[in-house]
């Protein structure tokens, strides 16, 4: 992680330590190179992960620390997740981490569990929202004093104005929720909750990066996320896994995500599909 706002409590017993690389971009060139050689060595791979919000100049030093190391064991992972669900799909991977996966498998199980992700948030304003489609009707409604928007970025864009019968289409199978509170009051959340069933809902603080994201520190963010290890390591192992033609690594999925290199004529799998829930 290039935050420690990022990185979540552990889920588990077994959930392995986040390590943050902290200020890439204020420290010293030769400070933080020897700071991810020395991880490299020390586990044999690393995986960053990091959102799409995180700023260009950190993002600009991992490429070059990266360069400089001249290792494919080294990756820079930016799936188009909002801060939180970065946040749950690092602490996925760290839970992963523990099981007997090889680096290549482990790293590219990052883009399938991007799939089994819910992430959203509720708005004081869409006005500056530019990651999800927003009507000129919302656009317009975002100025009247109080209006609250309740969006969904992944799997599927929804954007619905917070009034009663508001819906948004959630999960079908069983999930865990984690909420992180900015600057706005709304119950609605719980009862978003309720109505996806989730088994759980947990609070924690909100990412740095997740106003930049969602275009307003007014806001609440939200992650609907599969949380047990064991189905977490049957998702994965259930894929096929494939030598990856350039270096060699297992993987699963069409992209090694240390070399980038996509195998030959590879079609990618569908996301399997999980058991559905069962209506509290």
């Amino acid at each position: 992680m290039t935050s420690a706002d990022m990185a979540l409590p552990a889920q588990d017993e077994r959930t392995m330590p986040a390590v943050v690389l902290r200020d890439l971009d204020r420290r010293p060139l030769e400070q933080t190179l020897t700071e991810l050689h020395a991880l490299t060595e020390q586990y044999g791979y690393v995986v960053v992960v990091c959102s799409q919000a995180t700023p260009e100049p950190v993002v600009r030093r991992l490429h070059t620390l990266r360069s400089l190391l001249e290792s494919d064991r080294v990756a820079v992972f930016r799936p188009e997740l909002p801060p939180l669900g970065i946040a749950v799909l690092a602490r996925q991977l760290r839970q992963l981490a523990s099981c007997d996966l090889s680096p290549g498998v482990l790293a590219s199980a990052g883009r399938l569990l991007t799939h089994y992700i819910h992430a959203g948030a509720v708005l004081g304003s869409v006005a500056r929202l530019d990651r999800v489609p927003v009507g000129l009707k919302s656009h317009a409604k975002s100025w009247v004093p109080g209006s609250q928007f309740a969006v969904v970025a992944h799997p599927e864009p929804q954007l619905v104005r917070i009034a009663p019968g508001a819906r948004l289409k959630g999960p079908e199978f069983g999930t865990w929720m984690l909420v992180a509170k900015g600057q706005l009051q709304s119950d609605w959340i719980t009862g978003l909750a309720k109505e996806w069933t989730a088994h759980a809902l947990r609070e924690t603080p909100l990412p740095a990066e997740s106003p930049r994201w969602w275009g307003t520190g007014r806001m609440i963010e939200f992650c609907s996320y599969l949380a047990d290890l064991s189905v977490l390591y049957q998702l994965v192992t259930s894929v096929r896994q494939s030598a990856c033609h350039w270096c060699g690594l297992d993987v699963i999925g069409d992209r090694c995500v240390f070399c980038s290199a996509t195998p030959p004529g590879h079609e990618p799998p569908a996301p399997r599909a999980l058991e559905q829930r069962t209506p509290a």
